[in-house]
This record gives C-alpha cells, structure tokens and sequence, in this order.
C-alpha cells in the first residue's frame, strides 16, 4: 500500500545508524561513555576549547540537548566548562588531561567498530561523501 521502508533512503540510514550505535555501546564501556558523549570526545579531541555553541552545530544538536551530557562529561572530569573571557554568555568546552589521555582508548573503539562494518577504505570515503551530500541539501 504505502512506501516500502526498505526502500526508503530515510529508514537505511536510520536503521544502520542504530546498528552502528549499538556496535559502539560495548566498546564504550570501559571509556565510560555513550555514543553521544563519544562524538562530543572526537569533536574535542579535533578542536579543544570550543564554545557550547560549536559543539551543538558540529554535532548537530542543540543547546539545551548539550548542557546534561556536558554534566556528566564533567563529573566525569574528562572536559570542563567554563565561561569565555571574551564573552560570558558563553561557555568554552575543553578537554581535561584525563579527556586528552581518553583518544587512544577512543581511536581504537572507532577502529573497532569500522572495522565490524566490513567496509574497505574506498566504501568508506563513498558513503561518507554520500551522507555529506545529503546533509548538505538538505540544510
């Protein structure tokens, strides 16, 4: 009657970004992280001392989603937050030595689970560039 869902560009990449989640959860155990707070660990470890603001649009998140994963990312003392100097509407994110220490553990979790994809180098770059251009249009 209606849309097949495996059809359906929309539902393959909803039901594979579950599935890659999941692959995650057992390898983020012993970092102590969910899958959230992990993307929130790789945007740091790319670029520390980020404002709220450009953690949210590099995640896709919003402000207000960010401020109890940042709670706890503090409890955890892997990042602190504190207000911008320059501006204090603004808090800057950044990466305690204990956060910093976190990337091997955290590289090998995502070499783990790429690897459980069973995609070659050449695939992932294809549907990385995929994802990228479907984001892009539809921004």
């Amino acid at each position: 009657m209606g849309p097949d869902p495996r059809q359906q560009v929309c539902y393959t990449l909803y039901s594979t970004s579950n599935l890659i989640t999941q692959a995650y959860r057992s390898l983020l155990v012993p970092l102590n992280l969910t899958y959230p707070q992990f993307v929130v660990m790789m945007v740091l470890w790319q670029k520390d001392g980020v404002s709220v603001s450009h953690l949210a649009a590099a995640i896709g998140l919003s402000k207000p989603t960010m401020t109890p994963m940042l709670k706890r990312l503090e409890l955890q003392n892997y990042i602190t937050r504190e207000y911008d100097q320059e501006d204090e509407r603004q808090k800057r994110i950044s990466l305690t030595e204990k956060g910093r220490k976190l990337v091997v553990k955290g590289s090998d979790a995502a070499k783990q689970a790429l690897c459980a994809t069973g995609l070659d180098d050449e695939e992932v770059e294809q549907i990385i560039l995929l994802c990228q251009k479907i984001k892009n249009n539809l921004k």
